[in-house]
C-alpha cells in the first residue's frame, strides 16, 4: 500500500512524498500429531483458540491425525505467536504433549 502525503514548506511550496507500507509478514501456526493428545482435545482446542466451528475443527484434527499435521491458522507474528503460546499452555495444563509451531508462510 502506498499513501501519498502532500507537505507546505515555509515557502508555501507543496512537496508530494509518497510513504510505502508493506504487508505484514504472514505466520502459519501448525499442529503436530503424537501418539498421546486426544483426538477431542485437538478439536475443542481449534474450537476455542482458532475460531473454528465444530466441522472445520473435526476436519483439521482429522488431517493433523492422519497427515502429521495441519495448520491451524495464518497469522500476523505477535498474534501466531500468542496464539501457540495458548495452546501450549493448554495442553501442558492438561498434561498433554501437543506440539505446536510457527512457521513463516
Amino acid at each position: 500500500m502506498t499513501i501519498e502525503r502532500q507537505r507546505q514548506d515555509d515557502v508555501g511550496v507543496i512537496d508530494r512524498e509518497e510513504i510505502r507500507q508493506d504487508k505484514p509478514k504472514m505466520f502459519s501456526v501448525v499442529l503436530h500429531n503424537d501418539d498421546f493428545t486426544p483426538m477431542d482435545f485437538v478439536t475443542i482446542l481449534l474450537a476455542d483458540i482458532f475460531n473454528k466451528n465444530v466441522d472445520q475443527a473435526v476436519q483439521l484434527m482429522l488431517k493433523v491425525h492422519h497427515e502429521g499435521k495441519a495448520v491451524a491458522g495464518v497469522y500476523t507474528r505477535d498474534v501466531a505467536e500468542t496464539k501457540q503460546t495458548q495452546s501450549m499452555e493448554r495442553a501442558q495444563r492438561q498434561e498433554h504433549p501437543l506440539r505446536v509451531t510457527v512457521e513463516p508462510t
